[in-house]
């Protein structure tokens, strides 16, 4: 089936959905801070969504207490739903891995297991959101003698238990298999899950549960102090609107691993890193501008002419990003120095019991 038949049988569907407006996709507007429940709150940044460009407005509020920043108001699974639906379904290929963030590459995987095997060599790992389980597959590399298993909500890590990437595979959330896994990993890793969770406190005590006493575990997330932030403004793709509800700051994370009786032993900006700042914020500007593409979400299908002019002006634009993407690697080293990292990462261990 060709892409026109997929959108196509998916339009009725999206129609029917956005008869009633977006309005029902969020919750009511919060007047406090769901992380330390002040009521100072500003507008961070209001925008639409300038990936798939599905109807809606997105605000990040900031807490002027904690600095916490939370889509407010909050989307509702039903949102969630809708919104993250058939996102690298209605992008092609090299325009998805731009627009989205191309997967993690394979030194990255790698770079991540010799983080915490500086700290432990764990006998089992479970990777949280672990999609088709690169991770886990490359990280065995470093870790030959540790066992890793998969958590995903997808139907790809009952396929990477297929293809031995994990010895077992969950699909569900962290929150709901807690107390099925309670004590079981020596290791569990949190990518980039805290910004798109309901509620990354529950996640982190979700993490401690799954852990054994001693565990580690290791958490990479946007860091919403990233001076990209204020230089791209909305066109920066971390900011990731409306899949990401959450931009927890560095110190609030620690306090709260604290609390939870976590100790942190290595915190990493610099090497945690993703050099696709100003590549990301291009893509994103080029989508916008370019002409618009077939997506079941909009009632008339576009014409032949507009979408081969869309190919073609992506084409065009390939030594623009390729020459963005090459500034973003070739000024990391610089910049990351002065505070333009965009994500950190953190291993703590969990304390003993009382």
């Amino acid at each position: 089936m060709d892409v026109a038949q997929r959108v196509a049988e998916r339009r009725p569907a999206y129609l029917a959905a956005l008869a009633g407006g977006t309005e029902r996709f969020h919750e009511p507007r919060r007047a406090d801070c769901p992380w330390c429940g002040s009521p100072r709150l500003r507008i961070r940044l209001r925008t639409a969504d300038l990936i798939q460009h599905k109807p809606g407005t997105f605000t990040l509020d900031r807490c002027g207490n904690c600095a916490h920043s939370f889509q407010n108001p909050r989307l509702t699974p039903e949102g969630l739903d809708f919104y993250r639906r058939d996102i690298r379904e209605t992008l092609s290929g090299k325009a998805a891995d731009t627009l989205l963030g191309a997967p993690a590459t394979d030194g990255r995987h790698l770079a991540r297991a010799r983080a915490l095997r500086e700290f432990d060599e764990p006998e089992c790992w479970l990777d949280v959101g672990t999609g088709r389980a690169r991770f886990p597959a490359l990280a065995k590399q470093v870790l030959p003698y540790t066992s890793f298993d998969g958590l995903d909500p997808g139907r790809g890590v009952v396929d990477a238990v297929r293809r031995g990437r994990v010895e077992e595979g969950h699909r569900g959330t962290l929150a709901g298999l807690a107390d099925a896994l309670a004590g079981r990993y020596d290791a569990l890793s949190l990518f980039h899950q805290l910004e798109r969770s309901l509620d990354p406190r529950a996640e982190l005590r979700a993490a401690r549960t799954a852990l054994r006493p001693g565990g580690h575990l290791m958490i990479e997330a946007t860091d919403p102090d990233c001076r990209y932030a204020r230089v791209l403004g909305k066109w920066w793709p971390s900011y990731a609107q409306p899949q990401h509800l959450h931009l927890v700051p560095l110190a609030n994370l620690r306090e709260e691993l604290e609390r939870l009786g976590f100790t942190v032993v290595g915190v990493e900006r610099r090497a945690a890193h993703v050099p696709a700042d100003l590549s990301g914020a291009l893509a994103l500007l080029l989508n916008r501008c370019l002409p618009k593409g077939d997506v079941p979400w909009r009632a008339r299908p576009a014409p032949p002419l507009r979408l081969r002019l869309r190919r073609a002006a992506w084409w065009a634009c390939v030594p623009a990003l390729a020459l963005a993407h090459a500034l973003d690697r070739l000024l990391a080293p610089l910049l990351t120095r002065a505070g333009f990292a965009n994500t950190y990462r953190v291993v703590a261990r969990r304390g003993e019991d009382d």
